[in-house]
């Protein structure tokens, strides 16, 4: 049994995506194309997008913590953000965002995509609307200040200290 005092009250969704685990960082289920069709499908996804060349998932089992009253955050596309609303009205948007130079520097430093395919991303980052729940981070500064950004605005939303130390 878990003791609720040690328990997160913060959740990361594991993403199902047609990208092999050698092209990423991210901690994903890597598939072909194929077998996404089919998990799609099956009714395997809570959710599912295609952004940037890629399928994303994400597995009912993966939105199952919600029912415990953890926050669950998936990593997820401002094009499938209007549709992820509609599925869930009480969805929290965290809208992350960084100034246009620091996004193309970063993108290119991955070097998963060309410079054509960049700027194209960068053309989409338009701002999204906001709604008075969501929360915002400006990601444009070092990863310890934008770390320390989301700690407050998540703990003045819920009470609960986010990621104790």
């Amino acid at each position: 049994m878990t003791d609720p005092a040690t328990q997160s009250p913060l959740y990361f969704a594991k993403r199902t995506i047609t990208r092999s685990h050698d092209q990423s960082n991210e901690d994903h289920e890597a598939v072909d194309a194929s077998q996404f069709e089919s998990l799609v499908n099956s009714d395997a996804f809570a959710m599912h997008w295609f952004a940037n060349g890629l399928h994303y998932g994400i597995r009912h089992q993966e939105l199952a913590p919600m029912s415990e009253g953890t926050w669950v955050m998936v990593n997820g596309s401002r094009a499938y953000l209007e549709e992820a609303k509609r599925h869930f009205p009480e969805l929290t948007v965290l809208y992350i965002t960084a100034p246009i130079e620091v996004l193309r520097a970063r993108l290119l430093s991955r070097g998963r995509e060309n410079e054509q395919a960049i700027e194209a991303r960068l053309s989409r980052s338009q701002d999204v609307a906001l709604g008075p729940q969501d929360l915002c981070v400006s990601n444009g500064g070092s990863l310890a200040d934008s770390v320390e950004t989301l700690k407050n605005l998540l703990q003045q939303r819920t009470g609960i200290p986010f990621f104790k130390q």
